[in-house]
């Protein structure tokens, strides 16, 4: 008998290719050595809104941001991967799921260390909340 595969270990494949991709740095790092959380937290912030601002054709503001979770640390010299995708769009607003994801530097493994809920909203020139204009079919 087969054991389920581990979902932190199973990188996405249906959710194309990250938004961002990085390698953690020496001045990422908290004081215990590891990358630090807020360092992370911000790509998860900026990859939700490159992909709010795609949906909602212009400029958008992060409202909240819930659910974080931590799994696993990220270290000096990963490679560390930003998936994020809409799960709900409302009139003015839009809820974006991110997962994060590392690679070991020298290797191939890789393991979701982060994820985190992200909810914006589209604003116009006026900074006030805006309708997102309907889905563009390609």
């Amino acid at each position: 008998m087969t054991s389920a595969p581990n979902p932190l270990e199973a990188q996405p494949t249906d959710r194309g290719p990250p938004v961002i991709r990085t390698v953690a740095m020496p001045t990422d790092t908290n004081p215990a050595g590891d990358i630090f959380g807020g360092w992370l937290m911000a790509h998860m912030d900026m990859a939700a809104g490159n992909v709010a601002a795609r949906r909602a054709r212009g400029r958008c503001a992060t409202i909240s941001a819930e659910a974080m979770t931590f799994h696993r640390p990220v270290f000096v010299g990963d490679e560390v991967s930003f998936y994020a995708w809409i799960v709900r769009t409302g009139r003015t607003s839009m809820r974006i799921q991110v997962e994060v994801w590392r690679r070991e530097r020298e290797g191939e493994d890789t393991t979701k260390v982060t994820e985190g809920l992200f909810t914006f909203v589209a604003i116009g020139p006026d900074r006030r909340p805006r309708p997102i204009p309907g889905e563009v079919v390609a």
